[in-house]
């Protein structure tokens, strides 16, 4: 009973454990996760960054791999024979052809060998590129990380603008169901007929089935947002509702910035590429050079023509050092070729990287544009806001004092939400504009 006791209170502390560590774990984002919370959650979740980290893993083993011919290469090599007929082969000594049986029936060797190279042109570019090679892993990430961010913070704004979106047309509700409280008032009254009253349950049955479609298409913005996180699909995710202000600050871009295609990675990729296509030239031309390594070999032979038994008695080693050297002659113009071929690709690296910055500037000139045209959307929406929200007042007032009509409320409330789902789109369009500025830039942070 004892032991039953203490294999249950185990089986509870670890329980405890694994839910403490999963708790630990949905904790890594706050209750109220910012769009910065949510991009560096993405920076370590995201399956395409951990692939490249991956990747950085591979390229690190590969130069080890490569680096390793500058080690002395050490190998060894047996062998065991026993002739159940020795070779024959042909004497002649006296002017007459005999044929002679030669070998030992029993023997066994054991051969060390050790190379060590001195001029190798393949383990000389690893030493030359390891750290181009290793600084194009690091850019690879780098560029995937920027793509993350831009991606992330596109789609968290998105899921807030949906939010916001709901919200406008709850307030809309909130509004239409007081309209409908009144007009159902006059109506019982005697005031007017049930046209308004009728006007205001339309309304009020439009600006729900609206909350409806936008509260399902939140849930497909939270899934995408999730999966471009690496957020686990079935946990909840909450995020910040930032207030207008703030979002009107976070808007905001310099349009006096210039542009540097330097600080794009895609630019500084190509000189990586550079970088390799220069000692690719180099490498091509060492192909002329011949190679160069120091040998060395110890044998150990055994042998015996009649017991087996007694081969190990008699051993017969021997042992050598020298140099070997290695030098194509012709090979029919290939050398040629690949020299002329990595002078090619230097050349194309060099318009690649002139048509890139051409690129960059086109495309900060057309995000800068589309930026400042949305800007100046946005400030005249939100001067609409103000403008409807006043006009709505004033018109529900004179209805309630009989001035207006209902219809008047009506077409003052649609201005309303209209304006107020409009500059709500304009706040947010103008938030990922600056998003597409700032990566055109490279000046996405991560």
């Amino acid at each position: 009973m004892h032991m039953k006791k203490i294999i249950y209170l185990l089986i509870g502390v670890l329980l405890f454990v694994g839910n403490t560590r999963a708790q630990q774990n949905n904790t890594e984002l706050p209750d109220s996760a910012t769009a910065d919370d949510c991009v560096q959650y993405a920076l370590k979740h995201y399956p395409e960054v951990q692939q490249q980290y991956i990747n950085e893993n591979i390229t690190k083993s590969q130069i080890k791999t490569k680096l390793a011919d500058w080690y002395p290469q050490i190998d060894a090599q047996g062998t065991l024979q026993h002739y159940f007929k020795l070779p024959t082969t042909i004497m002649n000594t006296t002017g007459q052809a005999s044929f002679v049986q030669t070998g030992i029936r029993n023997n066994t060797g054991v051969s060390f060998g050790l190379t060590q190279n001195i001029f190798n042109r393949d383990a000389l570019l690893a030493v030359k590129t390891k750290g181009t090679v290793l600084q194009q892993a690091e850019q690879n990430i780098a560029s995937t990380k920027i793509d993350v961010v831009a991606n992330v913070r596109k789609a968290f704004y998105d899921v807030l603008l949906t939010r916001q979106q709901i919200g406008v047309l709850n307030e809309d509700i909130i509004r239409l169901q007081k309209s409908l409280k009144d007009a159902k008032s006059r109506y019982n009254a005697g005031i007017v007929d049930n046209t308004d009253y009728k006007r205001a349950v339309i309304s009020l049955n439009n600006s729900i089935a609206q909350v409806h479609a936008q509260q399902a298409l939140l849930v497909s913005k939270y899934a995408t947002l999730k999966q471009l996180m690496g957020y686990p699909s079935n946990n909840e995710l909450h995020i910040h509702i930032a207030d207008s202000s703030f979002l009107e600050r976070e808007a905001m871009f310099d349009t006096l910035s210039t542009v540097d295609p330097k600080r794009r990675i895609e630019y500084r990729q190509l000189q990586t590429e550079q970088e390799l296509n220069f000692a690719n030239l180099k490498y091509q031309k060492w192909s002329f050079i011949p190679t160069l390594s120091g040998v060395a070999q110890y044998n150990l032979a055994y042998m015996s023509n009649k017991n087996f038994g007694d081969m190990f008695k008699n051993e017969f080693p021997n042992s050598f050092v020298g140099l070997q050297l290695g030098f194509p002659i012709f090979q029919g113009g290939k050398r040629t070729e690949n020299i002329r071929i990595a002078e090619m690709q230097i050349d194309l690296n060099k318009l690649d990287r002139e048509n890139l910055s051409n690129a960059i500037n086109a495309e900060y000139e057309n995000a800068l544009a589309v930026y400042k045209g949305d800007l100046g959307t946005y400030l005249t929406l939100k001067e609409n806001v103000e403008l409807a929200r006043q006009v709505y007042q004033t018109i529900s007032l004179q209805y309630q004092a009989s001035y207006k009509s209902y219809l008047d409320v009506t077409n003052a409330e649609t201005d309303l939400r209209a304006a107020e789902i409009n500059y709500a789109n304009a706040l947010y369009q103008l938030i990922i504009d600056k998003v597409d500025i700032q990566k055109s830039l490279g000046l996405l942070q991560y």
